[in-house]
């Protein structure tokens, strides 16, 4: 756990310093990650809400890793429908358990439905019927616990963008077993991580409650510290007599996965025992958005239209209240449902932050981008 001092001088100023003798990942994240342990102890289940690069896996994995258990890991984003869910757990289940052991497991339990193949990965049989699938969901649902007791760990089962499968579960018949299942189960841990927009979402909350770790933005102090100390190790510096150190905070806006990528872009831009001016900052920014461009432009080409021009609305003309008159009428967006449908869509996607945050975009690399490209 990343340990972050404060201390005050006797003029009153706050000096930040950090213990670099733990992982920089958890950076400002200490609370957090001390929630997430104990919970994990616990066999509790956790939401974990953030924006892309606000270090959710890093520290949810770290929380497994602190407790000694073995993690089994899924991206919802690939998985199109129910029988493409049960092939990424399938894989998921292979690299973390004994060959022979699986291959007992479908001898005994289900044959019917599954195969240990010639790459000796377990997989479905065959093209399965809506109920077949059902039926072999609900028996390799069975498999988490039965691995932990096997091997004596505990168990977790991170899965990624979980909300993703409420495009094809329409009925949360799939969400609503798989809370219930893993709720049951005394050496699993079910990890949930979404968007912030998750954290608003209650189904069924009251019979299958997860505890909630929400990561906003990192604060511009500590996150100072951590660049300083990150640019020392290349013995770099920031030039204290520019505002290169201002430049590059007002950059990122606290978001981590950002101030690596740019911390990155420097340590390769700038010379060893060098400081770093206005101008490196400049120039390292700028050619981040080049490298960046065609994935930005790959990411618009995905959002809806009205999405779009509200997101490019928010990057140009930051605002607290894009629901009102004058917000409207002066950007032409569509008044009602139209526009509070690109804001729960841009929420759920995690491009912007809510009400809490004031509605600014949650990449603040991709807001500097979209001025650019609009200006």
């Amino acid at each position: 756990m990343l340990a972050i001092r404060v201390r005050i001088k006797p003029e009153g100023e706050k000096v930040v310093s950090l213990d670099l003798s733990t992982p920089l990942q958890l950076i400002g994240r200490s609370a957090e990650f001390q929630r997430i342990v104990e919970v994990l102890s616990e066999d509790g289940d956790l939401l974990i809400t953030g924006v892309p690069g606000s270090g959710r896996r890093t520290l949810v994995k770290g929380g497994a890793q602190e407790v000694g258990a073995v993690v089994l890991e899924i991206d919802c984003i690939r998985a199109t429908d129910g029988e493409r869910f049960l092939q990424l757990l399938t894989e998921a289940i292979s690299q973390n358990w004994e060959l022979v052991k699986i291959q007992n497991w479908v001898n005994q339990y289900a044959s019917d439905f599954f195969i240990f193949d010639v790459e000796k990965k377990l997989k479905l049989s065959r093209s399965l019927s809506q109920k077949q699938l059902w039926q072999a969901f609900e028996l390799l649902l069975a498999l988490p616990q039965i691995i932990a007791v096997d091997l004596h760990k505990r168990l977790v089962l991170i899965l990624h963008s979980f909300p993703h499968i409420r495009s094809w579960d329409r009925n949360s018949l799939w969400e609503a077993t798989f809370r219930r299942k893993i709720n049951q189960d005394t050496h699993v841990n079910y990890v949930l991580i979404a968007t912030i927009a998750e954290t608003s979402h209650h189904s069924d909350e009251n019979n299958y409650p997860l505890e909630t770790v929400q990561l906003p933005p990192l604060a511009r102090d500590i996150l100072a510290v951590w660049a300083r100390e990150m640019l020392h190790v290349q013995r770099l510096t920031f030039d204290s007599r520019s505002k290169a150190l201002t430049f590059f905070l007002d950059a990122v806006q606290g978001h981590i996965g950002d101030a690596m990528a740019l911390i990155r872009r420097l340590q390769t831009s700038c010379l060893p025992d060098s400081f770093i001016s206005e101008q490196d900052v400049t120039e390292a920014i700028e050619g981040l958005l080049k490298d960046l461009s065609m994935t930005y432009e790959s990411l618009l080409m995905l959002l809806p239209a009205n999405q779009v021009h509200l997101l490019e609305c928010l990057a140009l003309d930051p605002t607290e209240k894009p629901q009102s008159k004058d917000y409207i009428q002066k950007h032409g967006l569509s008044r009602g449902g139209s526009l509070q449908g690109a804001l729960t869509g841009l929420q759920h996607k995690g491009l912007i932050y809510g009400a809490e945050q004031a509605y600014k975009l949650a990449m603040p690399l991709l807001a500097l981008w979209l001025r650019q490209r609009l200006n």
